[in-house]
């Protein structure tokens, strides 16, 4: 029994030391501004991040994140690290994001690039490896992309994938693992999986219908057929409209002026319609004709669409109409354990960060409502007078 838990430990150990976090960014003071490097690319006007943990907060320090500052803004930022691939090893890309403005139309996802990157000129068309996060725009518009570069095109994973939209801090995770499968968490929830290779939008499919085969002239595909022994009644056929027998000519009726007169038409209560016979079964039915596939000459299998050869920088590229989103937690790694086990701190985040928002909309409720001119007293004051005013004419006379 001592044996098997040494070699439990074991493996444990030498699991946790195989792991690896490859970069990790909270931003616990200025010291980012000598890390993070703006991009410079011409014909852009670029906004500025400042460093804050918003106007609400569960820790004033440990929830300092990267706030965009300017409305109407491109912003390009970005930050190299130690180059790593994925090669045979899960990745997880992990970042928190707390649109506390209120967003109506922006970006809130990071790009990870190689490490060709120009980070004095990023911009959009800036090629990169991976990208992932959460994009708002109006009420149509509010998802999660998760786009890869494969053989220098990027494609989107087709499903659509809701973010999150309220004002305070939710963590976006992605995991890619070596068998070509995903998954998309938020909050540490899984919310969307599934394979790349079926989800990817550009990939041809495995199998395609047989362009040779052709469904057989003789194939019966009609489940029921109509009665050939079924006959209409005699007395089927009756109007759908019969004239009005409780209609009288009006007395003022002229009928060389106003011609022949004819009662108006109404429904025929006898009507039963348009005869059909009644339906049986087709016994030459043979099933609805499924189309043959044959093996898709255009597939080609990819076993490491999964993989990334070189990771090297991430960046936040993005567009925002109204400024006031925080960026923190950033977390690369192979270890998924790891990555919900930092994700766990985001519920006491958002807990903290409720409860102070809540404490500053009722302490503006009550300004305001301090504030306020005490209409409703002087009203009452103007009624009480106009009452009043007859008595007071009547002691005059």
């Amino acid at each position: 029994m001592k044996s098997l838990v040494l070699i439990i430990v074991s493996l444990l150990t030498i699991s946790s030391i195989n792991c690896e976090v490859y970069f990790e960014e909270k931003f616990p003071d200025d010291s980012w501004e000598s890390n993070w490097v703006y991009s410079e690319h011409p014909g852009k006007e670029f906004g500025k991040f400042k460093l804050t943990a918003g106007k609400f907060y569960n820790d004033p320090e440990e929830d300092k994140g990267l706030k965009t500052s300017e409305d109407a803004r491109f912003y390009a930022l970005s930050r190299k690290f130690k180059p790593f691939s994925n090669r045979d090893k899960p990745l997880v890309i992990q970042f928190s994001v707390k649109h506390e403005q209120e967003i109506d139309c922006g970006g809130g996802y990071l790009k990870v690039f190689d490490c060709k990157l120009d980070q004095k000129d990023m911009h959009g068309e800036s090629p990169y490896e991976i990208m992932f996060g959460p994009d708002i725009c109006g009420p149509g518009t509010k998802k999660v992309h998760v786009i890869f570069s494969y053989k220098g095109k990027n494609h989107l994973i087709k499903k659509d994938i809701r973010c999150k939209d309220d004002v305070y801090t939710h963590l976006y995770t992605l995991v890619v693992k070596p068998d070509n499968t995903y998954e998309v968490l938020i909050d540490n929830e899984k919310v969307e999986s599934g394979e790349l290779e079926a989800d990817w939008d550009f990939l041809p499919p495995k199998k395609i219908k047989d362009p040779e085969a052709k469904k057989p002239e003789d194939w019966d595909d009609r489940a029921t057929i109509p009665d050939p022994d079924d006959k209409k009644p005699e007395d089927w056929d009756k109007p759908e409209h019969i004239p009005d027998p409780d209609a009288t000519k009006p007395e003022d009726w002229d009928d060389e002026m106003d011609g022949e007169w004819e009662p108006p038409m109404i429904d025929n209560p006898e009507y039963k319609g348009v005869w059909a016979p009644k339906q049986i079964d087709n016994p030459a039915y043979k099933g609805a004709w499924i189309h043959p596939e044959i093996d898709n000459p255009e597939y080609t299998p990819d076993a490491n669409l999964y993989k990334r050869d070189e990771l090297c920088a991430v960046g936040l590229d993005l567009w925002q109409v109204k400024s006031g989103t925080i960026f923190d937690n950033f977390l690369f790694t192979d270890d998924i354990e790891v990555a919900k086990e930092r994700g766990e701190q985001i519920k006491k985040t958002q807990e903290g960060e409720k409860k102070m928002k809540n404490q500053q909309d009722e302490a503006e409720r009550e300004k305001e409502k301090a504030e306020k001119p005490d209409d409703e007293d002087d009203e009452d004051l103007d009624d009480e007078a106009g009452e009043a005013s007859p008595i007071e004419d009547h002691d005059e006379l």
